[in-house]
């Protein structure tokens, strides 16, 4: 394909003009040539920066028409003459030159904090679940979990209802888990619920929010601890192109997702995070990402809304350099010991999930 042309079919599937069948050639396109999807994601870039660059001068623009209305209402007066103004000049000059360039750099930042706003709540989607939207799925709830076929255990509080979920993955097999800071942000009681439908009631030890990592314990007497986890967690990430696969609960059961490493870097180059090629819905949130060894190198958080296929992933070194700095204060968190060795290694993948998947859990926060 020209690289014209491929520019073009890259501005029309992001800017949704393609039929079906179109789009669907185009998507598989972007799976099989790794060039070509990080087109797309630098292409989304350039149009992100041409709106803001449009937004600044519309600004600008705004500005001159309530300058020149002040100047008409005789609400501001017009400049002094021009000898007043240079002698204002020559004594200030120094002052106003160093007011200048805090304006300026004042200016950058406030453009950065508003730009880095909008990036956040209209060009990314965290993919936790909204329980609060549908009463019906909140009742059902609240009447599902069984144990042993017949007895029903119920560990959610009452009257309460779910404010969000998402996935969570234990780092010790004495009940700390990972998920997302946004997944159990602000909320009163967690409950975390394994493949088989038991729930166990579990506490936020930790929430960092620039990381988007929560750390949560399980503190419920029917937890029974796990000596050995299978998975390893690394602490490098994948190439690019490397095979990936996901777990977690977008649904009311566990869901496997295979794709590919899109990119070492996150949305406008966030070295925090990686892209990845893989679908992920509400839910995922918090859930691992494997490589093919069962390595978990990231943890799903968000995904591009303008383009179908790009989700982001904090990368798993963040887990170790949070522990190492809250473990220096906290002597309890000193004694997590996170696998570095996947025992899954050589597996194919039924197996590998099957030894995985007693490790990950839906995460509802109330």
């Amino acid at each position: 394909m020209e690289q014209l042309q491929l520019l073009e079919a890259v501005e029309r599937y992001l800017l949704n003009e393609m039929n079906p069948d179109e789009k669907a050639q185009f998507e598989q396109l972007r799976k099989t040539n790794a060039e070509v999807d990080q087109l797309v994601v630098e292409h989304t870039l350039f149009l992100s920066q041409l709106n803001k660059f449009g937004e600044v001068k519309h600004f600008k623009a705004s500005l001159h028409d309530i300058h020149d209305n002040l100047v008409s209402t005789g609400a501001i007066k017009e400049q002094p003459s021009k000898a007043v103004v240079r002698q204002i000049w020559k004594r200030y000059k120094r002052v106003m030159a160093v007011a200048a360039s805090i304006a300026g750099i004042t200016t950058m930042l406030v453009a950065g904090m508003i730009s880095s706003r909008k990036a956040s709540t209209a060009e990314l989607e965290q993919l936790s679940r909204d329980y609060v939207r549908t009463k019906r799925t909140v009742d059902q709830l609240k009447k599902q979990v069984e144990v042993n076929s017949s007895e029903k255990v119920q560990k959610a509080p009452q009257n309460v209802e779910v404010k969000s979920g998402g996935t969570g993955f234990l780092i010790d097999g004495k009940g700390f888990l990972i998920t997302n800071a946004h997944v159990v942000a602000g909320s009163t009681s967690v409950i975390v619920q394994n493949n088989k439908g038991q729930e166990f009631r579990a506490v936020t030890i930790h929430l960092n929010p620039e990381s988007d990592i929560a750390i949560l314990k399980i503190s419920d007497d029917d937890f029974k601890p796990q000596t050995v986890l299978p998975y390893g967690i690394r602490k490098n990430g994948a190439d690019i192109g490397e095979t990936l696969f996901t777990l977690g609960f977008p649904r009311e059961e566990i869901v496997y997702n295979e794709g590919y490493m899109s990119a070492k870097t996150g949305f406008h180059g966030d070295t925090m995070s990686c892209q990845i090629g893989v679908a992920a819905n509400p839910g995922n949130s918090g859930g691992p990402v494997f490589n093919k060894n069962g390595e978990i190198i990231g943890i799903i958080n968000t995904r591009q809304v303008a383009a179908q296929g790009v989700v982001f992933a904090v990368t798993s070194n963040n887990i170790y350099r949070l522990l190492d700095t809250l473990s220096k204060t906290d002597t309890a968190l000193q004694k997590i010991k996170i696998p570095t060795v996947s025992a899954i290694k050589g597996m194919d993948r039924v197996q590998q999930i099957k030894k995985i998947e007693d490790c990950i859990y839906m995460v509802r926060s109330y």
